[in-house]
């Protein structure tokens, strides 16, 4: 072998040491935030608990609650992020709040479910 194409071990992984996920776990985290906000603000708006604005005519108030929802990602992962950037995140918690999250806001979208509040 080539003595330039040989890696050698980084800092990290000779002392043992663990790099930082935080900011790769707050945006997984802050996915399933956004898209549990999706389905809250739809199951809301059909509920009449809230109503969310027409922001472009054709679309409807679909344009609202999606923009909604984008915002609350944003904020969710701002925080996060903020939060979380220079720390150690057990993936395995937040991998799992965000498919639980990102199930629920699926669930929420669904019509026969809003017939039920």
């Amino acid at each position: 072998m080539n003595a330039r194409t040989m890696e050698t071990p980084s800092t990290t992984e000779r002392t043992g040491e663990r790099r930082p996920n935080g900011a790769a776990m707050a945006a997984f985290v802050a996915a399933g935030i956004g898209a549990f906000a999706v389905g809250l603000i739809v199951l809301l708006h059909e509920a009449g608990v809230i109503t969310a604005p027409t922001l472009y005519g054709p679309s409807g108030a679909v344009s609202g609650r999606t923009t909604l929802a984008v915002v609350v990602w944003f904020l969710a992962w701002l925080v996060l992020h903020l939060a979380w950037r220079s720390r150690r995140v057990r993936p395995a918690p937040a991998v799992a709040a965000t498919v639980v999250l990102t199930l629920l806001g699926i669930l929420f979208t669904f019509p026969p479910l809003w017939g039920l509040f």
